[in-house]
């Protein structure tokens, strides 16, 4: 999260766009710093959210491609796994470019491809319960810890437009952003691991957490139980001897300026 902040220059007094801001991770991080933040979510219950735990900020309701504000607005425009969950990415970063003012920076990041294993892990399981994905998935949903999956397979990918797609690469990301007219990009690779239960994990999707849920919840208890089933063989890679799994993730933070 800082070195995200860092490369949109987020400081003090600083007007800032939180594209997709999920829980709300990012404006509470960008507010931290002295930034008069405004985040944005297509969910309505996550803004009423955000907007109770960091009351500073201004948080509305609205989903790339279309944001509700005028050119050059913001100083600083960040998305933190946003493009993993819109349809068309270019459009998106069309859109952010466009609300930032000439000289900002942008910063965003994306799960890299191929993932890590342990980001695989949820939708292997589904995959494998032989679920596959809606014909419609709710787009700049919260991030999902397991994307990105096996496209075109993944159950929890969104569907994207066609053309709309780029290689999740170091090397894709930063042609992405510089196709949308951003200078300097800077882009690498961010790797760690995330320890968790094995029921934790499970719980998000369980409970219809971001895109993942949507896939989850609503199908048959006997479906569940088999994608649950497939879950728990798989976990049993990860797990230390204390039974916590140790879950590899990969992602790629990338940022530019605004010519």
């Amino acid at each position: 999260m800082p070195a995200l902040l860092d490369a949109a220059g987020v400081c003090h007094g600083l007007r800032v766009l939180d594209a997709g801001t999920g829980p709300g991770t990012t404006a509470r991080a960008a507010g931290a710093r002295g930034a008069a933040v405004t985040a944005v979510d297509t969910d309505p219950g996550m803004a009423a959210r955000v907007s109770s735990a960091v009351p500073d900020a201004d948080v509305c309701v609205a989903a790339l491609p279309r944001l509700p504000f005028g050119d050059g607005r913001f100083g600083a425009v960040l998305g933190n796994f946003v493009l993993n969950h819109v349809g068309n990415p270019r459009a998106a970063l069309a859109e952010l470019r466009r609300a930032a003012r000439p000289g900002a920076r942008i910063a965003l990041s994306i799960w890299a491809a191929p993932p890590a294993p342990g980001q695989a892990l949820l939708g292997r399981a589904i995959h494998a319960a032989g679920v596959t994905r809606p014909a419609h998935p709710p787009l700049l949903a919260p991030a999902c810890p397991c994307l990105p999956l096996l496209a075109p397979a993944c159950p929890c990918l969104p569907l994207l437009a066609p053309g709309g797609d780029f290689p999740r690469t170091e090397k894709g990301f930063a042609r992405l952003l510089r196709d949308a007219g951003l200078a300097d990009v800077r882009c690498a690779t961010l790797t760690w691991e995330h320890r968790a239960t094995a029921d934790a994990w499970w719980s998000g999707p369980a409970a219809g957490v971001a895109s993942a849920g949507q896939v989850v919840v609503g199908r048959p208890p006997a479906t569940i139980a088999e994608m649950r089933r497939r879950y728990d063989a798989r976990c049993a890679e990860f797990a230390g001897p204390d039974g916590v799994l140790a879950l590899p993730h990969a992602a790629l933070p990338a940022g530019g300026g605004r010519a």
